[in-house]
């Protein structure tokens, strides 16, 4: 029987603590037999120390050097091509360095996969760290999340928290798309996928812990000032007005994408009026 090989990809930036944890969980996973995995961890100009006490703790690790303007996104686009070059992969799998991980973690999302003949992009959905049972990240129907606990579900699109996605999609699809910086490409990875006919399928049940942020973001808080705000809005780690029209032109049309950089603007402008609209889940 021929050996399984998965890519691991991640992006990390000064969580040095967070990253350890993360990497740990993950070499202890209880693999299927004949699969292994390789790590892909792009440091994006890490000053913590990070680097290094990887490579230390975590040596077969490889470690793509950022220079601190790639952030999430355009990291793990990094670390895919990296990937990309060393071998063919049967799987790619897209972690993020805050996410802890449960042992069965890589067997679930497999046996999943191999159910839907490794055709389909398999999300492996979170829960908070307070035992809360609360769900943070995972599949999306328009919106919201795919609710857990109720079996192996479709997804419109999909949060890349956990994502497993097989050799055959990767194949159709190539990377995600480095035009964002940060936050919209997992999004738009899921989107891409369904307009090529692909299917996209949440588990049943959480497979790792990852907190949603403690705030809301800066640019649409309203205890933060305008000026701060609009500030925040045009820095990567933001929303950036030109990646939100990129985004809704390429899947909705030019007219809603003018309808959405104006209610970004909005949201910039008047966050209040949007917590009441009870809208802001989406990002």
């Amino acid at each position: 029987m021929s050996s399984i090989h998965i890519a691991v990809l991640l992006t990390v930036y000064n969580r040095k603590k967070q990253t350890l944890r993360c990497l740990s969980d993950l070499y202890k996973q209880t693999l299927p037999d004949n699969t292994n995995f390789e790590v892909f961890l792009t440091d994006d100009g890490c000053t913590d120390g990070t680097a290094e006490t990887i490579h230390k703790e975590f040596p077969n690790v490889h470690i793509i050097q950022g220079n601190g303007t790639l952030f999430w996104n355009r990291g793990m686009w990094t670390a895919w091509n990296a990937a990309s070059k060393v071998r063919e992969f049967e799987y790619y799998l897209w972690l993020n360095d805050d996410t802890l991980t449960y042992p069965t973690m890589i067997k679930e999302l497999l046996n999943v996969s191999k159910d839907k003949d490794d055709k389909a992009i398999i999300v492996g959905p979170t829960i908070d760290t307070h035992g809360k049972g609360v769900h943070t990240y995972g599949g999306r129907k328009g919106m919201v999340l795919v609710p857990l606990n109720e079996g192996v579900q479709e997804c419109d699109t999909f949060n890349g928290n956990i994502a497993l996605i097989p050799l055959s999609v990767y194949k159709i699809l190539g990377t995600n798309d480095p035009y964002f910086h940060h936050s919209m490409g997992d999004l738009d990875y899921g989107m891409r996928s369904r307009k090529e006919g692909l299917k996209i399928y949440q588990l049943g049940s959480a497979v790792g812990e990852c907190d949603r942020h403690e705030r809301i973001m800066k640019w649409c808080d309203s205890e933060v000032s305008l000026p701060v705000r609009w500030r925040a809005l045009h820095k990567a780690t933001g929303y950036p007005p030109k990646e939100v029209f990129y985004f809704y032109q390429r899947h909705y049309g030019f007219c809603k994408a003018v309808f959405h950089v104006i209610t970004t603007y909005t949201r910039c402008f008047f966050p209040s009026l949007w917590v009441k609209m009870n809208r802001a889940n989406w990002i």
